[in-house]
């Protein structure tokens, strides 16, 4: 089977994970392709999109028989931008990995799979990307397994949407306690957007 991966954001987690599951994938015999870029995208059986920050347009979609993607929250709950950290600030323990169909909207098409992680509470960045890693290339991978025979279901229930967080959201305020503040710890990233607070107008980071 030839399968084409997409991930469109070189800071993904997936650049610095993929190695073991790319080995995975074609020691199965699957001829595998890695793409950051829709126009880059060959015709194939199976597309699989990890961390793309933009739509697939109609031509890419068709590009292959099937487009798959791993959203890391109980669709229809949790579209968009970074669900897993919107999920730990809202002190929650577990994540609910979905594995659905992509079409021309925002994590909209039916799915396959749903899979519940419990957290500790203690994970932090690093760990919980490879949580994040992990779950998503098992989810990929059972879908593999059995395509093109994987029966899917519609969405159902209200939709809510998450923004994009940005650097800014990783301020810290000087007047709490770092217990109230500490599901913020757990997901900032200490070089791409490290925590930081700002006194008498001088910012200062904390890693």
């Amino acid at each position: 089977m030839k399968i084409n991966i997409l991930c469109d954001d070189e800071n993904s987690w997936f650049w610095q994970k993929n190695e073991n599951f790319v080995k995975e994938l074609s020691n199965k015999g699957h001829q595998v392709s890695l793409s950051t870029k829709e126009k880059e995208l060959p015709e194939g059986d199976l597309g699989i999109f990890i961390s793309c920050t933009k739509l697939v347009s109609k031509e890419g979609l068709s590009k292959n028989s099937s487009n798959i993607v791993c959203h890391p929250s109980d669709l229809p709950e949790g579209k968009g931008f970074a669900p897993i950290a919107w999920t730990i600030l809202d002190n929650k323990n577990d994540i609910t990995f979905t594995l659905f169909e992509a079409n021309e909207k925002i994590d909209d098409g039916e799915y396959y799979f749903k899979k519940n992680i419990k957290l500790t509470g203690n994970e932090l960045n690093d760990e919980l990307r490879q949580i994040q890693a992990d779950t998503t290339f098992d989810l990929i991978n059972e879908f593999v397994s059995s395509f093109p025979k994987n029966d899917s279901f519609p969405q159902e229930g209200s939709e809510t949407y998450n923004r994009k967080r940005n650097p800014e959201d990783s301020e810290l305020d000087i007047n709490k306690t770092i217990d109230e503040q500490f599901n913020l710890l757990r997901i900032v990233d200490n070089e791409k957007y490290p925590a930081f607070f700002i006194r008498n107008g001088i910012k200062y980071k904390i890693k």
